[in-house]
């Protein structure tokens, strides 16, 4: 069952050695996420299971590594703490997805030791319905149930904005950032899945994923950040 979850932004410049010079940018969004990973870890969680977006849906086990070198930064990190030998069941040379590379860094930021960590990797474009029911499936994997999930908002709220200016942006993130800060699932669940493809919301999916698994859990929400700093909506949310 689904005892707390944290939702953090996933965009690779939440890692200062990314940002380089422009780090102090998402200074307080790295904070907001330290915050929300320490409610976390206050939930006593039998398993956390760590939710991103990318090309392919899979599972990724703890200690698997994620790299930054696509974004020339020589920095590797592994998803929960480093369990020192292969993890069971995957091949040599798998790779953590990006979304999940930035969950790993937190984790490490955050000295992770909790719990077990597994990794969930949804496909961006999985219908709601199928997130549900992933969701449902994850949030049934342990008794204490906690979840890390990554995801940004639109990244169309301005001119320079990767998704250029759509004027449906700033509504679109006002209600997500609604539905994240107040846990509500039903809105989560919502979410129209084709306009989220049009405002390049990855994080549509992922919070999809996570109304699946607090169905009935009764949860309540706190948005501790929300921010377009580089035209993309971040919001960063504890649920308990």
């Amino acid at each position: 069952m689904l005892v707390a979850a944290a939702v953090c932004p996933a965009p690779p410049l939440l890692v200062p050695e990314v940002a380089a010079g422009a780090a102090a940018e998402l200074g307080d969004a790295r904070n907001a996420c330290s915050d929300a990973l320490a409610v976390l870890a206050a939930s006593r969680p039998d398993l956390l299971v760590v939710v991103g977006a990318a090309a392919e849906g899979g599972a990724y086990d703890q200690g698997t590594p994620g790299s930054f070198a696509g974004f020339g930064v020589d920095l590797t990190v592994t998803l929960g703490p480093d369990l020192g030998e292969p993890p069971s069941g995957h091949a040599t040379g798998v790779t953590l997805p990006t979304s999940l590379a930035v969950a790993g860094w937190l984790l490490g930021q955050a000295r992770w030791a909790a719990a077990p960590v597994a990794g969930a990797a949804v496909a961006a474009d999985l219908a709601p319905s199928g997130c549900g029911l992933l969701g449902a499936d994850l949030g049934g994997s342990a008794e204490r149930v906690a979840m890390l999930v990554l995801g940004d908002g639109s990244a169309c709220r301005t001119l320079k904005a990767p998704g250029y200016l759509d004027e449906r942006a700033a509504a679109f993130d006002a209600a997500a950032a609604r539905a994240l800060g107040a846990a509500d699932v039903a809105a989560l669940a919502g979410i129209d899945a084709v306009l989220a493809a049009e405002l390049q919301a990855a994080g549509r999916a992922p919070w999809q994923v996570l109304a699946g698994a607090a169905e009935g859990a009764e949860l309540e929400g706190r948005l501790l950040y929300e921010d377009a700093p580089y035209g993309v909506g971040y919001f960063v949310a504890a649920w308990s």
